[in-house]
């Protein structure tokens, strides 16, 4: 399962990766490939986790079922929407379902437009999680100042921000992620080292403009306004709702009256449009900074078909049979 062409070197990759923007027909392709290879889909896509929360983050469970087969799928419908769930959250669970996946012989499918989500995997962010240490607390808070300074250079060598020697609260919390960072760095050698062979699904500025229009009115018309409404008389809050996304935003905002029915049309169209930009700015950023995306055309899937099996080799190689 190796590569040699494209100036890449010798590359063995572990993980296939399908980025887009909003409707770029992402979980479409992913779904048609992970059928034909019997691979599995993580989705990354920071909203899908929250459970009913499907209509407005177009989740279209029926798109993972292939010539009447269900495509396996995972990190959807995971959460409450009343609650946080982070990049860390995130990035931890991808690492648990990969090496899962990995043990039974398959190469996933990373499917999303989430440009954090993909990059702290893809590049494999260390983020440790540092709790409140009580002990540790404790034996800072009998040191003075000064001494407490002195521990906090013994750990680190650089700093960012200067008040971490100004304010003692700071500096303790400093230590303590220091400290806490150390230990993690111990186990950072059981996280899978992440080789993704990455492509990307494009369209022309007008065609992904009309799809994105179009998807909005056929998501109003499947019920997006009754499934805001049921969310908010189920106990989720219009200040939550306020962070969860444009259509919850703007739905939310017209079912409090605070705007008419074509102000929220006509906002929200605009909105998806400038995300949509956003998501392609931050794929631009990604291959500045060194990430290689091969681009698809439209809904080119023989296309990703060859790219797949150039990069991962036949398709019979690429998964245990089942």
């Amino acid at each position: 399962m190796r590569r040699k062409a494209d100036g890449c070197g010798d590359m063995e990759y572990n993980l296939i990766v399908i980025l887009g923007p909003t409707a770029s027909g992402k979980t479409r392709m992913a779904a048609r490939l992970a059928g034909e290879l019997g691979s599995e889909i993580i989705s990354a896509d920071s909203r899908q986790v929250y459970r009913g929360m499907d209509i407005g983050t177009g989740k279209d469970l029926g798109e993972y079922v292939v010539d009447g087969r269900p495509v396996p799928f995972h990190l959807i419908d995971v959460i409450h929407p009343s609650e946080e769930f982070s990049v860390f959250d995130y990035q931890s669970q991808v690492y648990r379902l990969y090496i899962s996946l990995r043990e039974k012989g398959v190469i996933p499918i990373m499917a999303g437009g989430s440009g954090l989500y993909l990059d702290a995997v893809i590049k494999g962010y260390r983020m440790p999680a540092v709790p409140v240490d009580r002990g540790l607390r404790n034996e800072l808070d009998a040191m003075d100042m000064e001494n407490l300074i002195c521990r906090l250079r013994s750990l680190r060598t650089s700093f960012h921000n200067i008040t971490d020697f100004t304010d003692r609260e700071r500096v303790i919390r400093a230590i303590e992620i220091a400290e806490g960072s150390q230990n993690d760095e111990k186990e950072a050698s059981a996280e899978p080292k992440i080789r993704a062979f990455i492509m990307g699904i494009r369209w022309d500025r007008e065609v992904l403009r009309r799809r994105i229009t179009q998807r909005l009115e056929k998501r109003i018309r499947a019920g997006l306004m009754d499934e805001v409404k049921n969310l908010n008389q189920a106990g989720l809050s219009w200040e939550r709702m306020e962070s969860l996304g444009l259509e919850y935003r703007y739905v939310g905002r017209y079912l409090q009256g605070r705007m008419s029915y074509d102000e929220m049309n006509h906002e929200l169209n605009i909105r998806i449009h400038q995300f949509a930009k956003r998501q392609l700015s931050w794929f631009r950023r990604m291959e500045r900074q060194g990430t290689v995306i091969h681009w698809i055309e439209g809904d080119d899937c023989e296309t990703a078909r060859r790219l797949v099996r150039k990069a991962i080799g036949r398709v019979h190689s690429i998964v245990s049979p089942r």
